[in-house]
């Protein structure tokens, strides 16, 4: 019985195998199982970075769409009265490396009723005529979009000299 479990060992040759066994690799539905699973935990988990990824990309364009907004507004806040104020919000939008096209800008001026009784109205245009006249009020709508078009913001400015 020694000399039986001694004689399948032989120096360079290979270790005994156990009988009725062979290794014959993954099957086919070993591998479709594992790429099932795999997929299981692989696609959910993409989904999140790429969700992740495009959600810091919204902020970061919110984020510079609030600052030119903010910039413009400040901008025709301090500006001299004025008939027109759009080269102000372009300038907010160029000072961040935009197009001066990404800002929009509507101007309107107050026209007030005939007595007390009659409300006034908001009128196009940010003046009466060619100048500004005194105790005009001014309406300025400026709207910032991000260069991709994705993200847009809108703030009024009202100047008075009232």
């Amino acid at each position: 019985m020694v000399a039986d479990a001694c004689s399948d060992l032989v120096v360079g040759s290979d270790p005994p195998r156990a009988r009725g066994r062979t290794d014959s690799g993954f099957g086919v539905v070993e591998i479709i199982m594992a790429v099932v699973i795999m997929s299981i935990i692989v696609v959910p988990t993409l989904t999140a970075v790429i969700t992740a990824v495009r959600a810091g990309t919204t902020n970061t364009d919110l984020a510079q769409v609030q600052t030119v907004l903010q910039n413009a507004a400040d901008r025709v806040n301090r500006a001299p009265k004025s008939c027109d104020y759009t080269v102000y919000a372009q300038a907010a939008a160029q000072t961040e490396g935009w197009l001066g096209t990404t800002t929009t800008v509507v101007q309107q001026h107050y026209a007030p009723g005939a007595t007390a009784a009659v409300p006034g109205t908001w009128t196009a245009q940010a003046c009466t005529g060619a100048s500004p006249t005194p105790l005009l009020v001014q309406m300025v709508t400026i709207t910032v979009r991000s260069p991709d078009g994705k993200v847009s913001k809108t703030v009024q400015v009202v100047k008075s000299d009232v």
